[in-house]
C-alpha cells in the first residue's frame, strides 16, 4: 500500500504517532544514563569515602605517618572528578569526630592531620573555604561536643595558615563573628579554643573588638586555662602590659607562668616603665613556685641582662632605680649571685675607686693623699650585695667543712678560704681607706646619700680589733652621730626637716646602718652606751638650758632613739655621762610637752623606747604617755599609743597600772569582769582609769576628720587591734588579765574586721585574717571565748537590736550582711581542729599521753565546744517575746540559721536533753519559717537519736548546772515534753478550702473511696494540701486501676489540712 495514497488525515496521524513515540524513547533513555551516572557517582563517593575513612584512621596510630598520608589524601583529592564531591565524601566521613567528646591522644592525632590538610589547601581550590563554613555550622550547633570539635579544628587551621593565605575577607569576618560567640561559651574547653583562633587577630587594628573582649572577659573568667589562653593571645601594647603584669599574682601557676613569658617574648625592657619593671621582678623572684621563679628568671637573664644590658648587672641595676627600689635591687643581686651570673673581671674591686697621690714635702718626709672616685648608687649596690653574697658563702663553706671529714671537709676548707680570699681582694686595703671613701660619699652630698648608706654596711665586714683601726673609725661614728638632720626652709621663712622627723638623717634605712657601724666599732660591753651616751649629753645641753630650737631638740631625740633601740640592757647606761634618771627628767618628760608638734612626737616615741628598757616602768613615764595619747594631737596620740601597747605586752598591764601608785593598782584585778567605761573627751579622766580600760576605749575613738599620723597606714585602732590581738594570741603569757575580759576583747577585733567605714584599716584586716585563722586552734580555751562573744558580737551588728540605728533600706540590707557574714566566719572558727599540741598531756609519771578521742575530734569541755554555743543561741533566741519586731524577727532567724548548724558530741548527754527541751521554745519563735522549722526538725532527730537515755528527764538542777557553767539565766521548764510542737501553718490568703474538699468528696464519692484517717501534721509540713488534693482528684479520674490507693492517701493528706485550717482560724481569732 502506498504511503502518499493515503488519506491526509491518516498521514497526519501516523506523523504525529511516530513523532511521540521517538521522543518518549529518547528521554526514557536520557533517564537511564542519568541513573546509570547517579549510581556511578554514588558508588564513586562510596568508595572514596573508604579511601578517606581508612586514610584517617591509618593517621590516628602515629604523628609519623602524617606527611605520607597527606600525600595520599592530596592526591585522592585531585584523582577526584569534582572538587564538590571530594569535600561532600570528606565531610560525610569526618562526622563521628564530632561526637567524640574525651581528649584521647588518637582522635587529637586526627584532629591535627584534618587541620594540617586543610590549611594546606589554602591555595588550591576552594575547600577550605568550605571547610571552614562547615565547621561555623558545627560551631554554633547545641551539642557542645560538636561545638568543641569545630573550634578546635577552626584554631588550629588559622594557626597554621600561612600569611599569604588567600581567603575571602567575608568568610574571615564570619569566623571572627563565630568565634567572639563562642568566647562567651559556657563549655570552658570551647572558650579556650574560640580565644585561640582570635588570638591571630588581636594584633589587627581593625578588629579592635577582639582586644576589648579579651580584655573585658579576662578578670571574670574562672578557669585557670581560658585566662592562660587569654593572657599568651595579647598583643603588647600600653593597654596590655599592665594587665599581663596584674596576672603574675593569678591565683593559678600556669597563668603566671604564661604572663612572664609573654613579658619575656613581647615587651622589650625599654618599652617598660620602672615601676613595671620592678613590680614585675619582685614578684616573679618571690613567688612561691619554684617554676613560676625560674621562669622570671629566666626573662631577667636572656632578655634584660644578656639582650638589652650586655650581661652587665650594674647597667641592669640603672634600669630598675634602685635608690627607690633597693628592696628589688637586693633580690634582683641575690637571684644573679646564687645563678652564678656575676662573673667578676679581673682588677675589679671596691679598691679602684681610692688611689693615692705622692706629695713630697721638705726632706724625706712623703705624704699620701687619697683620691677618691664617687660610686654611683647602682655600684654602690653592686659591690655591698656582691661582698655580702662572698662573705655567706664563706661562712656557709666554714660550716660545712666543720661538719665534715676528710676531702670533702678539705673541699669545703678550700672554696671558703677562696671566697675569703675574694673578699679581701674587693674590700679596701685598710680601715682608713675605707674611712676617705664613705666621707668623701657623705661630703658630696644629699645625691650620694645612697651611696654613702650602702658604704656604711660595708663597715660590717670590716675587722676593727686593732685599735688604731677603732680610733679611726670611732672618729667618723662621732661625725655621723653629730651631723645635724637636713632641712629646708619653705616660702615663710620657716624651717622644715627632711625626712621622717623620726630617725637619725630623717631615714631608718640610714640610722640603723649608722648604728650598725657604730655596734662594730664599739662591740665591747657597754662601749656603745658610753659613746652615743656622751654624744647625747653634749647634744641635750642646750635643750637642758633651754636655749635649743626645735631642729636641736629633734636631733638631740634622734641620737636618743637611736640609742635605746639598741641598747644591750638598761644598766649599761648608768654610770655614763648622762645618768638615766637625768635623761628622762630633763630631755625626755619636757620634750613630751613641748609645743612643736615634731618634737612632741619623737619625744613620746623616746619615753616609750626608755620604758621598755627600765626593769619596771616609772610613774612620771606612764603617765605621761597617757596624758599624750588622750589629750594629743592625732600624730602623738598614735606614737603614744604605740608606747602604751608595748609597755602592756613587755611588762603586763598589772606591772604598768602600779607604776601610778599601789593605791589605784589595789582598786584593780582578780574580780574584774568587764571593762570600765572611760570618756576620752574628758581630757582630765585619762589619769584616773587602768591602762587597759583605756585603750580598749581608744578602740571607738573618732579620728575622722583630724587624721594625721607619721605613717598613713597607721592609726590609733589598727595599732590597738594589732596589739589587741598579741595579747589574745599570747594570753596565757598575760594571767593578770582576766579571762572574763577576752570575749570583750575578741569582740572589738570582729567588729573591725568587718567594719568597712573606715579605708585605713586594710592592713589591720590583712593581720586580723592570719589572727583569726590560728587563734581558734591554739588552744580550747579560746573557743571558750569566741563562744562567750557570739552573742555580744551579734547583737552590736544587728540594726534595730540592742539600740542599734537602723537606716535607709540599703544601709539595713548591708548590714544584716555583714552580720551574717561574721555569724558563719565564727562558726568557720568555732568548729577549726585544735592543734596538735593541745592534744598532748602528762600523767603523774611524766608520761605523754592523748585524751579520749570521739570520732576524729578531741573532747574539750562544754564551754568550749560548739554544744556551749548551741545553747547560748537557743537561750538568746527563746528569751524573745512571740511578738517581735521586724529587725528582731530577722536577728532570730540569722541565729536560728547557725544553730541548725551546730553538732552534739555524744559524750555531752546533759546538754544533749536541755538542747531537746530548747528546741521547743526555739520552734515556737520561727513557726511562719517553713525551711527554718524543717532544719530544726532535721536537728531534733538527731539529737535524739544522740541521746542515749530517751525516757529518761533531765534533772532541775542539772540543767541550772548547765545553764551556770555557761553563764546564762534562763527559766526551763523542765516537766514539758522534750519533742518538738506541732506548728500550725500561718493563714492562707487562697480561698476556702471546703469548696476544694467538695470537689474531692464528688469524686471520691464516684469512685467509691475509702474513709479517710486523720493523721497530725509536723513541723516540717506546713505547706498547703489543696495542690495536692486537685491534684489526685484529677489522677483518680485517668487512672481507674490505681484509685483507691491515691485517694486514700489524698483524704489523710486532706484531713491533715483541715486540722491545720482550724488552728490557723483559731489563731486569726485571737
Amino acid at each position: 500500500m502506498c504511503f502518499s495514497k493515503l488519506p491526509l488525515e491518516f498521514k497526519t496521524h501516523q506523523i504525529q504517532f511516530f513523532h511521540t513515540h521517538c521522543v518518549s524513547e529518547s528521554e526514557r533513555e536520557s533517564e537511564r544514563g542519568r541513573e546509570r551516572e547517579m549510581a556511578e557517582e554514588r558508588e564513586e563517593e562510596k568508595q572514596l569515602k573508604q579511601k578517606i575513612a581508612k586514610i584517617l584512621e591509618e593517621t590516628r596510630a602515629s604523628y609519623a605517618t602524617h606527611n605520607r598520608k597527606l600525600k595520599e589524601l592530596s592526591a585522592l583529592r585531585s584523582r577526584s572528578s569534582s572538587p564538590l564531591q571530594f569535600f561532600s565524601a570528606f565531610s560525610k566521613t569526618l562526622t563521628p569526630l564530632f561526637t567524640l567528646q574525651r581528649r584521647v591522644a588518637s582522635t587529637e592525632r586526627v584532629v591535627r592531620f584534618v587541620s594540617i590538610f586543610a590549611s594546606a589547601s589554602a591555595d588550591s581550590d576552594a575547600f577550605l573555604e568550605e571547610f571552614l563554613r562547615f565547621l561555623l555550622v558545627a560551631a554554633a550547633a547545641a551539642n557542645k561536643t560538636a561545638r568543641f570539635r569545630a573550634c578546635q579544628m577552626v584554631s588550629e587551621i588559622i594557626m597554621r595558615l600561612p600569611d599569604d593565605a588567600e581567603v575571602s575577607s567575608e568568610l574571615w569576618d564570619e569566623v571572627i563573628e563565630c568565634m567572639l560567640v563562642c568566647v562567651r561559651d559556657k563549655v570552658s574547653i570551647i572558650r579556650t579554643f574560640a580565644v585561640r583562633a582570635l588570638s591571630r587577630f588581636a594584633n589587627d587594628g581593625e578588629n579592635s573588638d577582639i582586644l576589648d573582649l579579651f580584655l573585658e572577659v579576662l578578670p571574670i573568667e574562672q578557669n585557670a586555662d581560658v585566662r592562660k589562653t587569654i593572657v599568651l593571645s595579647l598583643p603588647p601594647s600600653n593597654a596590655t602590659s599592665q594587665v599581663i603584669i596584674d596576672c603574675t599574682t593569678d591565683v593559678s601557676e600556669s597563668v603566671r607562668k604564661a604572663a612572664y613569658c609573654v613579658l619575656a617574648n613581647k615587651f622589650p625592657l625599654q618599652s617598660l616603665s620602672i615601676k613595671l619593671r620592678t613590680t614585675i621582678l619582685q614578684r616573679g623572684l618571690a613567688d612561691r613556685s619554684p617554676a613560676v621563679s625560674k621562669e622570671c628568671l629566666k626573662l631577667m637573664k636572656d632578655e634584660w641582662l644578656i639582650k638589652c644590658c650586655n650581661a652587665d648587672p650594674v647597667e641592669l641595676l640603672k634600669y630598675l632605680d634602685v635608690e627607690t627600689y633597693e628592696l628589688v635591687g637586693e633580690s634582683v643581686m641575690g637571684a644573679l649571685l646564687t645563678a652564678g651570673l656575676v662573673n667578676l673581671r679581673d682588677g675589679e674591686s671596691i679598691q679602684q675607686y681610692i688611689s693615692s697621690t705622692v706629695d713630697r714635702t721638705e726632706g724625706d718626709s712623703v705624704h699620701c693623699t687619697p683620691s677618691i672616685q664617687l660610686m654611683e648608687a647602682e655600684v654602690a649596690l653592686y659591690w655591698r650585695t656582691v661582698c655580702r653574697h662572698l662573705q655567706d658563702e664563706a661562712q656557709a663553706k666554714g660550716s660545712d667543712a666543720a661538719a665534715t671529714m676528710g676531702t670533702e671537709a678539705a673541699v669545703y676548707a678550700a672554696e671558703a678560704s677562696d671566697n675569703n680570699d675574694l673578699l679581701e681582694r674587693i674590700l679596701p686595703a685598710t680601715v682608713s681607706d675605707y674611712i676617705d671613701l664613705v666621707k668623701a660619699h657623705i661630703d658630696a652630698g644629699p645625691n650620694y646619700c645612697f651611696a654613702s648608706r650602702q658604704l656604711l654596711l660595708l663597715g660590717a665586714m670590716l675587722d676593727f680589733s686593732d685599735a688604731t683601726n677603732r680610733k679611726v673609725a670611732s672618729t667618723l661614728v662621732q661625725e655621723l652621730l653629730h651631723k645635724p638632720p637636713e632641712h629646708e626652709v619653705d616660702d615663710d621663712g620657716n624651717m622644715v626637716v627632711i625626712g621622717d622627723g623620726i630617725n637619725l638623717g630623717g631615714d631608718r634605712e640610714w640610722a640603723d646602718a649608722v648604728s650598725g657601724l657604730a655596734k662594730k666599732v664599739h662591740a665591747a660591753n657597754g662601749e656603745f652606751e658610753q659613746i652615743v651616751l656622751g654624744v647625747v649629753e653634749e647634744l641635750a645641753r642646750p635643750c637642758r638650758e633651754r636655749t635649743a630650737d626645735f631642729m636641736q631638740w629633734m636631733h638631740s631625740f634622734a641620737v636618743t632613739g637611736l640609742l635605746l633601740e639598741n641598747a644591750k640592757s638598761f644598766r649599761w647606761l648608768q654610770g655614763q655621762a648622762i645618768e638615766p634618771f637625768e635623761l628622762l627628767q630633763s630631755l625626755l618628760l619636757p620634750g613630751a610637752k613641748h609645743v612643736h608638734l615634731d618634737v612632741q612626737r619623737i619625744a613620746v616615741r623616746c619615753l616609750g623606747l626608755f620604758g621598755l628598757l627600765e626593769k619596771k616602768p616609772s610613774e612620771e613615764l606612764v603617765k605621761q604617755l597617757r596624758l599624750s595619747f588622750v589629750n594629743g594631737p592625732s600624730a602623738v596620740s598614735v606614737v603614744a599609743c604605740k608606747a602604751l601597747i608595748d609597755l602592756v605586752m613587755w611588762h603586763g598591764p598589772q606591772e604598768v597600772d602600779r607604776a601610778l601608785g599601789e593605791n589605784f593598782s589595789s582598786k584593780v584585778q582578780d574580780d574584774k569582769k568587764a571593762f570600765s567605761p572611760v570618756n576620752l573627751s574628758d581630757t582630765g579622766e585619762g589619769l584616773d582609769v587602768q591602762t587597759l580600760d583605756l585603750l580598749y576605749a581608744g578602740i571607738d575613738r573618732d579620728e575622722r576628720g583630724n587624721y594625721l599620723a607619721s605613717d598613713e597606714n597607721e592609726s590609733v585602732q589598727a595599732i590597738l587591734g594589732e596589739g589587741f590581738a598579741k595579747i589574745l594570741l599570747l594570753s596565757e603569757n598575760y594571767p593578770s588579765i582576766h579571762s572574763s575580759l577576752h570575749p570583750f576583747l575578741l569582740a572589738k577585733l570582729i567588729n573591725l574586721y568587718f567594719s568597712n567605714e573606715r579605708k585605713d584599716l586594710q592592713r589591720l584586716k590583712q593581720y586580723l585574717s592570719v589572727f583569726f585563722e590560728h587563734y581558734p586552734s591554739l588552744s580550747a580555751n579560746h573557743k571558750k571565748y569566741l563562744s562567750k562573744a557570739f552573742i555580744p558580737i551579734m547583737r552590736s551588728m544587728w540594726p534595730g537590736v540592742n539600740g542599734n540605728a537602723g537606716g535607709s533600706p540599703v544601709l539595713v540590707s548591708d548590714m544584716r550582711k555583714r552580720a551574717v557574714q561574721a555569724s558563719r566566719f565564727m562558726l568557720q572558727m568555732m568548729q577549726a581542729p585544735l592543734y596538735e599540741k593541745e592534744t598532748v598531756k602528762e600523767d603523774e609519771n611524766g608520761n605523754r599521753e592523748l585524751p579520749e578521742v570521739i570520732d576524729g575530734s578531741l573532747e574539750p569541755l562544754l564551754e568550749c565546744g560548739e554544744e556551749g554555743l548551741a545553747i547560748r543561741i537557743a537561750v538568746e533566741v527563746a528569751s524573745f517575746h512571740m511578738k517581735k519586731t521586724a529587725a528582731e524577727r530577722s536577728y532570730v532567724l540569722a541565729l536560728c540559721r547557725i544553730l541548725v548548724l551546730l553538732h552534739f558530741r555524744l559524750s555531752e548527754q546533759g546538754s544533749i536533753k536541755l538542747m531537746r527541751r530548747l528546741l521547743n521554745h526555739v520552734a515556737e519563735s520561727v513557726l511562719a519559717e517553713k525551711d527554718l522549722v524543717k532544719e530544726l526538725k532535721v536537728m531534733a532527730e538527731r539529737l535524739k537519736a544522740l541521746d542515749r537515755e530517751l525516757e529518761q528527764e533531765l534533772p532541775q538542777d542539772q540543767a541550772n548546772l548547765i545553764l551556770g557553767r555557761l553563764e546564762l539565766d534562763f527559766n526551763l521548764d523542765t516537766n514539758g515534753s522534750v519533742e518538738m510542737l506541732q506548728t500550725p501553718a500561718p493563714r492562707s490568703s487562697r480561698p476556702p478550702r471546703s469548696r476544694r474538699r467538695v470537689r474531692l468528696e464528688e469524686v471520691s464519692s464516684d469512685e467509691e473511696v475509702s474513709p479517710t484517717s486523720v493523721v497530725p501534721t509536723v513541723p516540717g509540713t506546713i505547706s498547703m494540701r489543696s495542690q495536692r488534693a486537685s491534684k489526685t482528684a484529677a489522677l483518680t479520674k485517668m487512672t481507674a486501676t490505681r484509685s483507691m490507693r491515691i485517694d486514700s492517701y489524698d483524704d489523710e493528706e486532706e484531713e491533715g489540712s483541715e486540722v491545720t485550717s482550724e488552728e490557723d482560724s483559731d489563731e486569726s481569732d485571737e
